[in-house]
């Protein structure tokens, strides 16, 4: 499984950081398992729109960044693209989810990759980043509590659950839930053998409050 976190300034570090931590151990529990390479196995990538070296996050800390987001159609399209969100309900218009919404260009470049079929996935206020671009309308979603009544008044079908599977658009809420968004998607493609094993080394307590597909 090839994940990609789509990155900009403003975004919040856990978020981020979190999903891609369980994905990365994820992917290197199932090739130990199963005995493959490190290349079947899949990777996880922090990413931006346009090639930078760094990404500052809410907080003041500066990631490295793997590459640029593959236009829809490459063949290093991610299975999975995960949008984290962060300064959302802040309003900050500088560096912040609710500042990429205004630039519009995640936005574009989300609705493009939706509609060629890439699974996306969203953390916290990241779902406002795919209202703003349209996937969201009349989908079953969820948000941060700060933000859901805006997500609902945006066309989306909101959802109290920490994360909401709406078959390719997988939504999380508030900050630590992307944990439990990872896991989930952890335990749909390795076994739950592997989302455990995972759990367990970064000592988390799962919560399983997830909204299926009807």
């Amino acid at each position: 499984m090839n994940v990609d976190v789509l990155l900009y300034d403003g975004f919040d570090e856990l978020d981020g950081i979190g999903p891609y931590e369980v994905f990365d151990y994820a992917i290197g529990y199932a090739v130990e398992a199963d005995g493959d390479d490190a290349s079947g196995g899949g990777r996880v990538r922090y990413v931006t729109l346009e090639e930078r070296e760094t990404v500052t996050a809410s907080h003041g800390t500066r990631v490295g960044v793997d590459g640029v987001l593959p236009e829809p159609g490459d063949d290093d399209v991610p299975d999975l693209l995960v949008v984290p969100g962060g300064g959302w309900n802040a309003r900050d218009e500088t560096a912040s989810a609710w500042a990429e919404a205004n630039r519009g260009a995640i936005p574009a470049a989300l609705a493009d990759h939706h509609e060629a079929g890439t699974r996306i996935a969203s953390v916290c206020t990241g779902s406002m980043l795919l209202a703003e671009s349209g996937i969201t309308d009349g989908r079953r979603a969820v948000t941060h509590a700060g933000a859901v009544d805006e997500l609902r008044e945006s066309g989306a079908n909101v959802v109290d659950a920490r994360v909401v599977d709406d078959g390719d658009l997988l939504t999380a809420g508030g900050v630590t839930s992307g944990l439990d968004l990872a896991l989930y998607v952890v335990e749909l493609e390795f076994g739950a053998a592997v989302a455990d094993r995972v759990a367990t080394v970064i000592e988390y307590e799962r919560r399983y409050e997830v909204a299926g597909r009807e």
